[in-house]
């Protein structure tokens, strides 16, 4: 024993209010002896070794929760004990241990207790007491950081009810959970307006919760284990007591230590705002970072998008604002920087010296999709060609960044949005497919248009006079993603005469497919064996399925994580949108005033004839056509 009656021990920290830091000295002091190697925090034991450090911001270390980092104890110190909210997830935590105080056996008891019981059953104090008392101020004096424990992450899907929250969000999560890229300490919460319980809750989704072939092994116990840590918050008719609801429910099980959250508003655009709004007066953390994942579209215009964008600014800084868009997660969109910035083969042809024109195709033959949750009256504009086209050519004709950091990224791609020059109405086809309908035919969404064709230009010194052309459209002959480069015609070819079966042999193209096979494709020119010479083409394929034996994750699965991760490179931010609705602004209006008839197809068609005669205007023959 040795008496410190007057010697305090500085210790630095961290506290963290709305996302900034500040940064603070802890001190503990006592007038009474104590060991050496200890001291205490609140009702916990904290023992204080040389190599002991406090976490008290960041976000948890993947190291940690690998499998390569099991056992490390050096560099993966074992968490204290310190919320009994926190004990269920731990995994192996003994509730006899000696480490455990008689009051935290007693508050794990009790906590296991309130598992079984309605949500609301498990708040003590009501919601007017807890919105009068639980100031940020309140937060962050009561928030001690805790020594060798990873941050907790709590997950919130507001609208969990709903198709896409029981389909794709809880799927993804549970995907991240079982092969380890969630931290140790994290709980989902849905909330909805229903009245449920936990339990109920934990019904719905369980059928929808599958491992992949690669994680067949203990997938049942993997699912039990995702179901116990997650939670229902009833959030009624009114956002703001719902928030005060989640608020609390989070409160709980996250203890008083240092906690980021996350929260995906899959809600509809008409209440996006109040949720938002709600949200962040009584759900952010002050304790951590949080984040908000928001679904497209994002705005019907430029001035909507304008408005919006002002509102959620008000609330929101933008480094916390995570549009999503699902098609963006696809691995071919992920490998367009790998190929461009990591291949010499490509990086010197990437320009209009070498490529001819670039097209971008998303075609949908509705036997295996379902008309899109976001129809509106823009139909495939906003769905599909304001967002994944757009995005998917700011990635094709960007500039090399600076770094692969998200916003070096982001100002990169903007820099190509805000080149691309007016469309034209005569550029532009519009059309709609007789055989898909929405709701009762006097809907106004009945009009709204399920085919979109267009020549893009970017005026810039790399893509002055390359076109890029767009074909996107449902109720098509062929359900279809891919981008083909198609490079110019080797000057002086010696062997344009032994290209008689096919005119276009003398051009090579670059084909990245999404669907239905993911692959890279190149096409070159090939003899054909034999005492002749004839030249046909021939494809240099790298099919995934073939080469890699393993399943892709599901791109939702690879957004969370990017989100969680706090990578943004593929999300998109407020001058990005403002910058696309630039673009196509311009074609709304001119549909408003018949400018740009909406031309009728037949399902199972290549789309409007007009788009051939489009193709024709700028010298390109279309893939397929």
């Amino acid at each position: 024993m040795a008496s410190l009656s007057s010697q305090k021990l500085s210790l630095p920290s961290l506290e963290t209010s709305g996302g900034r830091h500040i940064h603070r000295k802890m001190v503990v002091s006592s007038a009474t002896p104590f060991r050496s190697s200890s001291f205490s925090v609140g009702a916990n034991h904290v023992s204080l070794t040389a190599s002991s450090r406090l976490m008290a911001h960041g976000r948890a270390k993947k190291f940690c929760n690998s499998k390569e980092g099991l056992g490390r104890t050096s560099l993966c110190p074992e968490a204290v004990p310190v919320s009994n909210f926190a004990l269920p997830f731990r995994s192996g935590m003994n509730a006899s241990s000696e480490s455990l105080s008689s009051t935290g056996a007693k508050a794990k008891a009790s906590s296991q207790e309130e598992e079984s019981s309605e949500p609301t059953s498990h708040f003590n104090i009501s919601l007017k007491t807890l919105n009068a008392t639980k100031s940020p101020a309140s937060l962050l004096q009561s928030y001690t950081p805790e020594v060798g424990r990873s941050p907790f992450l709590s997950i919130a899907v507001i609208g969990a009810t709903g198709e896409l929250a029981r389909r794709k969000i809880f799927p993804a999560l549970f995907a991240l959970y079982y092969s380890g890229n969630l931290p140790e300490n994290v709980a989902v919460f849905g909330y909805s307006r229903k009245t449920l319980t936990d339990e109920d809750l934990r019904s719905i989704i369980a059928s929808t919760l599958a491992c992949r072939i690669d994680h067949q092994q203990g997938c049942e116990d993997k699912i039990d284990a995702f179901l116990r840590r997650t939670y229902f918050v009833d959030g009624g008719y009114d956002n703001r007591e719902g928030m005060l609801k989640l608020t609390a429910r989070m409160e709980q099980v996250e203890g008083q230590f240092e906690a980021n959250r996350m929260f995906y508003l899959s809600v509809p655009q008409e209440a996006l705002l109040d949720v938002a709004f709600s949200l962040s007066e009584h759900a952010q953390t002050q304790k951590g970072w949080s984040r908000i994942i928001i679904e497209k579209p994002f705005g019907l215009d430029l001035l909507s998008s304008d408005q919006f964008t002002r509102s959620i600014h008000s609330k929101f800084e933008e480094k916390q604002l995570y549009r999503i868009d699902h098609l963006l997660g696809r691995n071919t969109i992920e490998n367009l920087a790998v190929l461009r910035f990591s291949n010499l083969v490509f990086m010197p042809l990437w320009n209009r010296n070498y490529i001819d024109n670039i097209q971008v195709v998303w075609s949908d033959d509705l036997a295996t999709h379902a008309p899109s949750r976001y129809l509106d009256e823009n139909g495939i504009i906003g769905d599909v060609v304001h967002s994944h086209i757009l995005q998917t050519i700011a990635l094709l004709a960007m500039e090399p960044p600076i770094t692969l950091d998200g916003e070096d990224v982001r100002n990169e791609k903007v820099k190509v949005l805000r080149s691309i020059k007016k469309l034209e109405p005569s550029d532009v086809i519009i059309g709609r497919c007789k055989s898909v309908s929405v709701g009762n035919s006097a809907d106004s969404l009945n009009l709204a248009p399920t085919y979109f064709a267009a020549a893009l230009y970017i005026d810039n010194a790399r893509w002055d006079g390359v076109p890029f052309l767009i074909k996107a459209g449902r109720g098509l002959g062929k359900n279809r993603v891919e981008i083909r480069i198609h490079f110019r015609h080797v000057p002086g070819n010696l062997y344009l005469k032994n290209t008689a079966r096919n005119n276009d042999l003398a051009t090579n193209e670059l084909i990245l497919r999404d669907a239905p096979d993911e692959a890279i494709l190149v096409r070159v020119n090939n003899k054909v064996p034999g005492l002749g010479m004839e030249l046909d083409v021939s494809e240099l394929n790298l099919l995934y399925k073939d080469k890699y034996n393993v399943e892709v994750p599901d791109s939702y699965e690879q957004l969370l994580h990017d989100v969680i991760d706090g990578d943004n490179h593929l999300f998109m931010r407020s001058d990005e949108v403002s910058a696309v609705w630039n673009i196509l602004s311009p074609v709304l209006q001119e549909m408003g005033k018949k400018n740009i008839p909406l031309e009728l197809y037949e399902m199972g068609s290549r789309g409007p004839d007009k788009t051939i005669y489009l193709w024709a205007k700028h010298r390109v023959q279309w893939a397929d056509d």
